[in-house]
């Protein structure tokens, strides 16, 4: 079964941090572009960062960059989001997602076929 599970959201402070893991299962990230979108109420899902796992290159929306940070680690199949200097914008449930084979990062939503169930986070004094 093709699985990403997320974790690691949670309630935090304007300022604060918090490192977001999804975590494969049923096959392994290379060849995929890996992206975790969020998408807060009311409000369209966005598409926050990605990696391409053929040369860990990364790409970041423009409200996140110099803040947010994206690595993989292939021995544990695991892709992270690093999120640093956070704000009450940045509350919403993100979400992974697997590109079909052959996607280039960044794509959109509507080109990745495997997806995680979201982890909250919200950004609260």
């Amino acid at each position: 079964q093709l699985q990403l599970v997320e974790s690691g959201g949670g309630l935090v402070q304007p300022g604060g941090s918090l490192r977001l893991s999804c975590e494969a299962s049923g096959f392994s990230l290379d060849p995929y572009v890996i992206t975790w979108f969020r998408q807060a109420p009311g409000k369209e899902r966005e598409g926050v960062s990605c990696i391409s796992s053929s040369d860990d290159s990364t790409n970041y929306a423009h409200s996140v960059k110099g803040r947010f940070s994206m690595s993989r680690d292939a021995a544990k199949n695991t892709v992270y989001l690093q999120m640093n200097s956070l704000k009450p914008e940045d509350t919403a449930v993100y979400t992974c997602a697997r590109g079909y084979v052959g996607v280039v990062c960044p794509a959109p939503p509507s080109a990745h076929d495997v997806w995680g169930q979201g982890t909250q986070v919200t950004v609260s004094s």
